[in-house]
């Protein structure tokens, strides 16, 4: 032992004061020991090598690296061989209380205090210490504990094997303004829980930047509002998170939320599952980097995401600005669940649940996709603007009923595909149950898009639809495919089957210039293909191979000759061979209305064949370049479109 550490072991206590004279010692050499200076539950921790001068002054204060200790509030001075980590302050809840353990190089930037097992840090440094930020880890198990922190400096808090509740507020509250990294430490399981009826924002509360990272697990538990809040953004990677229960939101964000990877999952919220807010009120759009950002964007780049909700016009994930999906990767799995009902408290705005929703624009260009709503009124997707999707796999289900009445809707003369589309003439007083719908228009270049609407439409824009790709099936109770504005097909597969309605319907002009086309509309005055001729628009057809049961808009413009049969039957086997291309498919219901087929040249169509190979499309109502044996021969006779069961 030094000299140093000797004459500090032989201080003595007089009247619970130290009773020290002015003295300055210097350390040469001590490098395996440590100075622990205790005050209360936090003691700090100076290691010999580093300690350099300790400065007593009238024998009431100690300085140690900066740090002034006032010695009659001093407990116990000890040396021992234990090692320290620069830049690390810890913090272990056992039971009711809570000791704290802080790293004699940032010592003079922590002010610990300790109460019981709630521990409030209020950290002074505004730069970097010793070229790093200060890490807090937090360990062990509390009933009635919480930690806060506040601050101005970036900072890190890891996460040991934490069990921590707080019933009167936050588990975590920091409201240092700046960027925190939020980890759970590797092979670690911990679990945040708060308090009933306080007045926290979230379980974990952040006032900066949020950064969720870490190979553990977190658990969340909220019971006064939100899971996860932070007033700025949020990012998560590699992490294992779940949030089950929260009054408000799972996950609530301003400026943008990115998710690059990791597992999160999250049920039980009052609210939606994550929503992201902006911070002002004008959107800086997309940046480099996201620096200085604040557009209400989510990223979703990778990890798998399971959200399911439940409350009243909840959604799963909402965005104030533009909603990405797998942007930059391809290893995106979003699953949401949605049994939200309608809110009426406005009813002359009307709310529904939806699996996604943005408002402003959706754009998906990858990721596995599973999206059921069984709310009344709910959507599986929604946007308030565009919707452009360009790959990935996306299965979007609508089972729930609709609410309210109208004057028009499901498969009478003004629903869904009449002159006012999307419904017809109806009052304010319904929300209708839709597979995807957006407000402005909707591209589709890639991708595979699956969507079923049990009791509404199923694809619908209130601009135009535009699709050059990918393979988009689409089976609903009214019009399977609408658009408000024109309808355009100028390659991909596309199929449209209405149980009630329309197949592909447009309000402005249809234009199909390529593609495979497979639409089934409702017997007459129901069509396959409709356009709204009504208000002097057409159906122009230039290429594609099509299959139209229901036949086609009257007054078509037929560049491409177009071929018809009046006889067919459900559930069996026909294909089209046009060239080297062969479409295998079947019907889910007999001869009535035209079956009207075209493509460059006249096909062949036969009825009755085997079919095996090729690859399954339009959830098995058909295959694309399968092998084909046996059958006969459809008689097929020249379609003009000049009747075409129009509907009127």
């Amino acid at each position: 032992m030094t000299k140093l550490f000797k004459i500090l072991l032989l201080t003595v206590i007089a009247n619970g004061q130290f009773s020290i004279f002015n003295f300055q010692f210097s350390i040469f050499t001590c490098h395996a020991q440590t100075l622990n200076i205790r005050m209360g539950s936090v003691t700090y921790q100076f290691p010999a090598a580093q300690a350099g001068e300790m400065t007593y002054n009238g024998g009431q204060t100690l300085t140690v690296m900066g740090k002034i200790f006032t010695l009659n509030e001093v407990d116990e001075m000890k040396v021992d061989g234990s090692e320290v980590k620069d830049n690390t302050v810890t913090v272990a809840y056992s039971g009711t209380g809570a000791s704290v353990c802080v790293a004699g190089n940032v010592a003079q930037y922590v002010e610990p205090t300790v109460s019981g097992a709630h521990v409030s840090i209020d950290q002074t440094n505004t730069e970097a210490v010793d070229g790093d930020e200060i890490t807090y880890t937090l360990s062990g198990t509390t009933t009635d504990g919480e930690f806060a922190l506040t601050g101005s400096y970036k900072c890190s808090v890891a996460l040991d094997g934490l069990t921590l509740t707080n019933p009167s507020g936050a588990a975590i509250n920091i409201t240092n303004g700046k960027r925190i990294k939020l980890s759970a430490k590797k092979n670690t399981v911990n679990t945040l829980t708060d308090g009933t009826g306080g007045e926290q924002k979230a379980c974990i509360y952040s006032k900066g930047q949020l950064h969720l990272q870490g190979n553990g697990t977190l658990n969340i538990v909220s019971n006064t509002k939100h899971g996860i809040k932070s007033g700025d953004y949020i990012a998560v990677k590699n992490l294992t998170l779940n949030i089950t229960k929260a009054m408000g939101d799972g996950i609530s964000c301003n400026e943008y939320f990115l998710m690059e990877s990791g597992n999160v999952s999250i049920s039980g919220v009052g609210d939606d599952g994550i929503q992201c807010d902006l911070d002002g009120t004008t959107s800086t759009g997309e940046t480099t980097d996201h620096d200085d950002e604040d557009s209400g964007n989510i990223y979703l780049q990778g990890g798998t995401l399971n959200i399911s909700t439940t409350a009243t016009a909840t959604k799963g994930v909402k965005a104030a600005g533009t909603l990405f999906i797998n942007e930059t990767s391809d290893t995106t799995v979003l699953t949401v669940t949605n049994s939200g009902g309608t809110d009426t408290s406005d009813a002359t705005d009307l709310s529904a649940s939806a699996c996604l929703k943005s408002d402003q624009a959706i754009n998906i260009s990858g990721g596995t996709l599973t999206l059921t709503n069984s709310g009344q009124g709910g959507r599986a997707i929604n946007s308030d603007g565009t919707l452009t999707i360009s790959g990935g796999i996306i299965d979007a289900q609508s089972q729930g009923s609709n609410y309210g009445s109208s004057s028009g809707g499901g498969g009478g003369p003004w629903g869904g595909g009449g002159p006012w589309g999307g419904g017809g003439s109806s009052s304010s007083s319904h929300k209708y149950a839709k597979g995807v719908k957006a407000d402005g228009n909707i591209t589709i270049t890639g991708g595979t898009l699956s969507v079923y609407s049990k009791n509404h439409e199923g694809l619908e824009s209130k601009g135009t639809i535009t699709i050059s790709g990918g393979q988009v099936s689409v089976q609903a109770s009214d019009d399977a495919i609408n658009s408000a504005g024109n309808f355009t097909i100028n390659g991909g597969q596309v199929m449209g089957y209405s149980t009630g309605n329309d197949g592909l319907d447009a309000n402005g002009n249809f234009y199909i210039n390529g593609g495979l086309v497979y639409t089934i509309g409702k017997s007459s005055p129901e069509l396959g293909i409709d356009a709204n001729s009504e208000a002097q628009k057409k159906l122009y057809i230039t290429g594609g191979t099509i299959v139209a049961i229901g036949g086609l808009e009257s007054g078509a413009s037929l560049t491409q000759a177009c071929y018809s049969s009046s006889s067919w039957s459900k559930n069996t086997w026909y294909s089209l061979t046009n060239g080297n291309e062969t479409f295998a498919f079947k019907t889910p219901s007999s001869g009535g209305t035209p079956l009207v087929v075209s493509a460059s040249a006249k096909p062949t169509v036969k009825s009755g064949v085997s079919v095996s190979g090729g690859t399954s499309i339009f959830g098995g109502m058909g295959n694309i370049s399968p092998t084909t044996t046996g059958g006969s021969n459809v008689s097929l006779s020249n379609y003009t479109a000049s009747g075409g069961g129009g509907r009127w």
